[in-house]
């Protein structure tokens, strides 16, 4: 006869049939209990995302305030001129002015995106971390709390926000090419009124009527800034 085993099945002598094994602990219940600090860390987790929106937030409104104070300049070049009255042969402290203006903004939107990447690689650095403690079980000192429909919908948003970076990173481009075009045009329509000027300089100079092509010009400008704009957007 054999011996009793433990979870063993029974079995005859030799040319019978063999004894089969059968393991218990595959059979155990997995302990899926989750320990005293898991409510705490899920408030944690939920924070730390609260506050990543926030700023992302904070800084696409900056971007569009960014876009209506260009328009808002378009639209009021022409009574720059006009204040002049007279309309300089070297434009250049006007220009340099504007240049330096629209530059610190669009420098400032620079330093903006850099944080906003950073905070990015952040958010995927730890959304990697949690799936990957969760994967590879409780390690000494760490115990990653289960999968759970909130870190679904964290990194649900963590993909929605670095798309709103690349729609942001676009605007800056945008922003930039307009920019030099709009600057290119104020510099031709300027040469072309100097030189107008220079030309009629022995008789009596209609400053008003030359004003007023100026205006209707830029007014143009204005406009197709406009327009370029809105198709852009639309695109997007």
């Amino acid at each position: 006869g054999h011996s009793p085993r433990a979870g063993a099945g029974l079995g005859c002598g030799p040319g019978g049939i063999r004894v089969v094994v059968v393991h218990q602990r595959p059979l155990v219940p997995l302990n899926l209990e989750t320990g005293p600090n898991t409510q705490q860390v899920r408030q944690e987790e939920k924070d730390q995302v609260k506050s990543l929106s926030n700023r992302f937030a904070s800084f696409i409104n900056k971007a569009r305030h960014f876009l209506q104070q260009q328009h808002r300049i378009l639209e009021t070049e022409w009574s720059l001129l006009e204040d002049q009255k007279i309309v300089q042969n070297n434009p250049g402290p006007t220009l340099e002015f504007y240049t330096s203006n629209t530059g610190q903004q669009l420098e400032a939107l620079g330093g903006e995106r850099l944080q906003l990447k950073a905070l990015q690689d952040v958010v995927e650095d730890w959304v990697c971390f949690r799936y990957k403690g969760f994967t590879q079980g409780p390690r000494e000192g760490l115990l990653p709390p289960p999968l759970s429909p909130f870190q679904d919908a964290a990194y649900v948003n963590k993909v929605d926000l670095g798309t709103r970076l690349d729609a942001l990173t676009g605007e800056m481009k945008f922003l930039q090419t307009l920019y030099e075009a709009v600057r290119a045009s104020v510099l031709d329509h300027i040469s072309d009124t100097s030189v107008a000027l220079s030309l009629d300089s022995s008789r009596d100079q209609d400053l008003d009527s030359i004003i007023a092509k100026v205006e209707a010009q830029d007014e143009q400008i204005s406009n197709r800034s406009r327009a370029e704009a809105g198709s852009w957007y639309r695109e997007k």
